[in-house]
């Protein structure tokens, strides 16, 4: 590198940092484009299936199904925990890496009635996604049926992780150790009873 090259280097001036607003408009914007895109995989195949029957179809139908009501029911409960931050007036900080979570939450000078607001936002949000795909698309194929039966696990397993730790908190009145008992043994078993969940709600469901 020559001695021309080595001053502009010098000189350049630093970028600067994104604002949290700026940085959460790339979340919205990124979990936008994966809900629609879970959706319309969804519609894709429900369509190929309903138009030709074939065996093939229907599995990718209920795959896709199952994946969206998923994806979908999880996007909106993460986006009602931040309003529920929000509206409780919550200390916290958007998160520079683009992911699911759409803060970091201050344990130090958030109190527990912020936790607890925050917390129950995200099943209402949950509950209530779960509640307008149930009403506007009919189970009456295996792939929609998959739909809501992928919506009703996600919210099982985010009850089985959440509500467990909103109990303890209420008694304990220490969010941030009772966070730190969900481990990859919660997880699992939140897993494990989510799925047959979901199957077992799209079995009848669909009968």
């Amino acid at each position: 590198m020559d001695n021309t090259a080595m001053k502009e280097g010098l000189t350049k001036t630093p970028q600067p940092a994104q604002s949290s607003g700026m940085r959460l408009a790339r979340l919205a914007s990124t979990h936008g484009l994966i809900f629609v895109a879970a959706l319309s995989l969804f519609a894709a195949a429900d369509s190929w299936s309903a138009i030709t029957g074939l065996g093939i179809a229907t599995v990718l139908c209920i795959v896709t199904g199952a994946l969206a009501g998923i994806t979908m029911t999880t996007l909106v409960h993460e986006w009602f925990h931040y309003w529920g931050a929000r509206y409780s007036g919550a200390a916290y900080d958007i998160p520079h890496k683009q992911g699911l979570f759409l803060y970091n939450w201050d344990f130090t000078h958030n109190s527990v009635r912020q936790f607890i607001i925050m917390s129950v936002a995200g099943s209402v949000g949950g509950i209530l996604a779960l509640s307008i795909l149930w009403s506007a698309v009919p189970a009456d194929s295996w792939g929609r049926a998959a739909l809501q039966g992928g919506a009703i696990a996600s919210v099982v397993f985010a009850a089985f992780i959440e509500w467990p730790v909103i109990r303890r908190v209420r008694i304990s009145r220490d969010p941030l150790a009772e966070m730190s008992t969900i481990d990859q043994r919660v997880l699992s078993r939140s897993f494990v009873v989510s799925s047959i969940a979901g199957v077992l709600m799209t079995l009848v469901i669909v009968a």
